[in-house]
């Protein structure tokens, strides 16, 4: 069978799809390497990593305790901006540079001794941590450029960067507010900025990689908000409110989890980035799994602190500022995902885009009652997931004709 709506043709042979010469070409042109895959110690890696989200988590809370939520926000954003960049940098390097032999073990591991003294100063950093902090951060970036060195010498267009944002957390330290927050957001633009004045030229990426190292990412810091429910009930009585929204809490974020890896995105993906040409895959990768990862990441620190402050009492208000970072979460994963599957051309994101404006508006909610904003952002992310199936499922087909 022939089917025409597609570029090139496309037959039916034994049973399984054969797909147009024009797009096995594309494929086939990605360099072998694109079948390497995470190691046990990148996962490794990558638990180190989430103790830092942990970090982050509990930053958060603590600006909502405090009553400075704004300030809280802006804390864990400009920490996790410079954080984020590093860990991208260390998944771009065991792309290149895989893991395989015991001194690249040995780096990799001293690289994740650089991110625990960074994550056990997060708390304090704008209080009195934030020069262990940049020791931590210059142990991240010496690894790092020493091993990428041996794959590709465009990592010394990096270098300067990172050395520039270090410099600029490191005087952040020695100030007080708000000149601080000024020397880290400028560290953060300056990080996020950089790939505009490097280039994409020199990085050799390889798909499969980057696609599964992500997910493998995704799935770990989801675990984060998993926590929460248990750090949030710690102490206290396991009644019907308490037990009912703890398996609502649970099963938030498994409509999240279902948003990123309950269709085939994640294979689109790997086809789409690796039948790009290398600048252009870099430039994918930098837009879908760097920038756009940076809101669902983000979302589920606030799901996360919100879900924390819920469980205790879950039928009384919420505070105002808990109720926004409980909805804000929502809709920055949503809006993220929305985000990551345009940039690698997955259509279908409208609905997503409706369920973070709507997410927003269940805030109101949450001040009447926690349980009752908990229920709605489940019914409402289940509702959009249910909505793109059922598009998917009365979307026209292809009709096949003879050959």
């Amino acid at each position: 069978m022939i089917y025409p709506d597609v570029p090139g043709g496309g037959s039916l042979q034994n049973g399984r799809m054969r797909l147009p010469g024009w797009f096995t070409e594309r494929i086939e042109s990605a360099p072998p390497e694109s079948e390497l895959r995470v190691s046990t110690l990148e996962l490794f890696f990558d638990l180190v990593f989430v103790f830092t989200v942990t970090q982050l988590t509990s930053l958060l809370v603590d600006g909502l305790q405090a009553g400075k939520p704004i300030e809280g926000a802006l804390r864990v954003l400009l920490v996790f901006g410079v954080i984020w960049w590093m860990y991208a940098g260390y998944a771009w390097l065991t792309n290149a540079i895989p893991p395989v032999r015991p001194a690249r073990r040995m780096l990799i591991l001293l690289g994740m001794a650089g991110f625990m003294i960074v994550a056990l100063a997060i708390p304090s950093v704008f209080d009195g941590d934030g020069t262990a902090f940049a020791i931590g951060y210059l142990l991240l970036i010496t690894v790092h450029a020493g091993l990428y060195l041996q794959a590709t010498s465009a990592i010394a267009r990096v270098v300067p960067f990172n050395l520039g944002g270090l410099a600029l957390i490191g005087v952040a330290s020695l100030v007080g507010a708000p000149y601080n927050y000024l020397l880290w957001g400028a560290a953060v633009l300056l990080l996020w900025g950089s790939p505009y004045f490097i280039g994409q030229k020199g990085f050799a990426l390889k798909a499969g990689h980057i696609v599964e190292r992500h997910g493998l990412l995704v799935i770990v810091v989801l675990g984060e908000s998993i926590v929460a429910i248990g750090i949030g009930a710690t102490g206290l009585h396991v009644d019907f409110t308490l037990g009912l929204a703890a398996v609502l809490a649970l099963a938030l974020t498994a409509c999240l989890w279902w948003l990123y890896f309950g269709g085939d995105d994640e294979v689109r993906a790997e086809h789409t980035l690796a039948g790009a040409e290398p600048v252009r895959r870099t430039r994918l990768i930098l837009g879908a799994y760097f920038y756009a990862h940076i809101p669902m990441l983000l979302g589920v620190v606030a799901v996360a602190a919100g879900v924390k402050k819920l469980i205790g009492h879950p039928v009384d208000p919420l505070k105002p500022s808990a109720a926004v970072t409980l909805a804000v979460g929502v809709a920055l994963f949503l809006a993220g995902n929305a985000w990551f599957r345009q940039v690698l051309d997955i259509t279908g994101n409208r609905v997503r885009n409706a369920g973070a404006l709507i997410a927003l508006m269940t805030t109101a909610l949450g001040l009447w009652s926690g349980l009752a904003q908990l229920t709605a952002l489940v019914v409402l992310v289940t509702a959009v997931i249910t909505l793109e199936r059922r598009s998917v499922l009365h979307s026209p087909l292809p009709r096949p004709v003879a050959h």
